[in-house]
């Protein structure tokens, strides 16, 4: 095991009604006038804007509203949301959704108080020295943005899909967190961020450091935890129990927790943001097309963390069988999963046409340079040859 530092001072307030108490959330942190940024109207039309508004006005604060935050939230997002909060003089910015939102929100709360572009953050120009304070009030499990530091924005112009990690500054204050706001969820966002989250812990199990054998038990767990969970919602969408499992999920797969003392992979993340990025999918149905993928490459090259990923996640009997058939019975099982949950797991299916590999080899290689990943380090050409394994059946 690496030496670590792990600090996750994020507050989690997790239950039914929690949302009632975010205007006192806020105004125990010294909020005075709050930025509210969401994506849908789905949560005016549901009544939790309303609901949270006027908690907000309850605790003798003042808000300001920001929505229109789109899936894989963009720059103009985040130009247009700093232009607010400059403009209204917010010190708190408070971001009602899921991952986009939250994304966006945490973009914003750096762009907010830095005079140049915050886009130099994203293109590593520059690093940041302060950022608005963020809270969060959760309604989508799937990005565990809510109890993390990372922020990933698309540039539409350049079409960049850049993540930044800075956990000092960006992890929210509180997360508030009620299961019972997902029952309404359509199944396909909740079947997204099931992949989203999974993807998470892949991104830290998948490592070639050793000594780790506590946090590979719990990520385990974690995994068939939120596989069998996901399949019970898709039964019985008002089951609370499940979702509440997913919902802390989600936060547990990205907090930092399944990576703690690790060497982390992160190639399976950056190479969905390029389909994403070009196509406009959403990262969960770019990820389930992905994984599959990357690991059917890296069997040959690296087996080690695959064939125990078989066993012990997806209940492969190894009895008499070779490494190699324990992991394609593995990858077979998991595309069976994300089948099951109405998702494709082939690219051209997905993004409805031949996807132009060596567009989005060049703008990874832009954005990442040469080489990709640590389990299994990757080319470029290994990138590509990875996006034609996606495109097969």
């Amino acid at each position: 095991m690496e030496n670590f530092t792990f600090c996750s001072p994020t507050e989690f307030i997790f239950g039914r009604d929690t949302q009632k108490q975010t205007g006192l959330a806020l105004a125990s942190r010294g909020a005075d006038k709050v930025m509210i940024v969401y994506g849908s109207d789905r949560i005016k039309k549901s009544g939790l804007l309303n609901e949270i508004e006027d908690s907000i006005t309850a605790a003798g604060l003042r808000f300001v509203e920001y929505g229109g935050i789109q899936p894989n939230p963009t720059a103009k997002n985040v130009y247009d949301g700093i232009a607010i909060a400059l403009e209204q003089g917010v010190n708190f910015i408070l971001a009602v959704g899921g991952g986009s939102p939250i994304d966006a929100a945490k973009a914003i709360a750096l762009g907010a108080v830095y005079p140049g572009d915050f886009w130099d953050f994203f293109s590593k120009k520059e690093t940041p020295r302060f950022a608005l304070p963020v809270g969060v009030v959760l309604t989508i499990p799937a990005a565990g943005s809510e109890g993390s530091g990372n922020s990933v924005i698309t540039n539409e112009e350049t079409h960049q899909k850049i993540s930044v990690r800075y956990p000092g500054l960006l992890r929210p204050r509180f997360a508030i967190m009620n299961p019972e706001l997902t029952m309404t969820l359509p199944w396909e966002q909740t079947a997204y961020g099931v992949v989203d989250m999974m993807a998470h812990i892949y991104e830290r199990y998948f490592s070639n450091t050793t000594g780790t054998q506590l946090v590979d038990a719990y990520s385990e767990a974690i995994l068939r935890d939120v596989m069998d969970q996901a399949l019970s919602v898709r039964i019985d969408p008002d089951n609370y129990d499940a979702r509440a499992d997913l919902m802390w999920a989600g936060t547990l797969a990205h907090n930092g927790l399944c990576g703690v003392g690790k060497v982390e992979d992160w190639a399976s993340h950056r190479l969905e943001h390029e389909i994403s990025a070009f196509y406009g999918v959403a990262h969960g149905a770019g990820l389930a097309v992905i994984i599959p993928a990357w690991m059917k490459f890296c069997a040959e090259r690296n087996p080690d963390k695959l064939w125990r990923f078989a066993i012990n996640v997806l209940s492969v009997n190894p009895v008499g069988k070779q490494t190699s058939e324990i992991i394609q019975e593995g990858i077979i099982t998991l595309k069976e999963f994300y089948h099951d949950m109405g998702l494709t797991t082939n690219l051209k299916t997905l993004i409805g046409t031949e996807p132009d590999i060596d567009k989005m080899v060049r703008s990874l290689e832009r954005n990442v340079g040469k080489t990709l990943g640590c389990y299994v380090p990757l080319s470029m050409e290994d990138c590509a040859e990875i996006y034609r394994m996606a495109c097969e059946d």
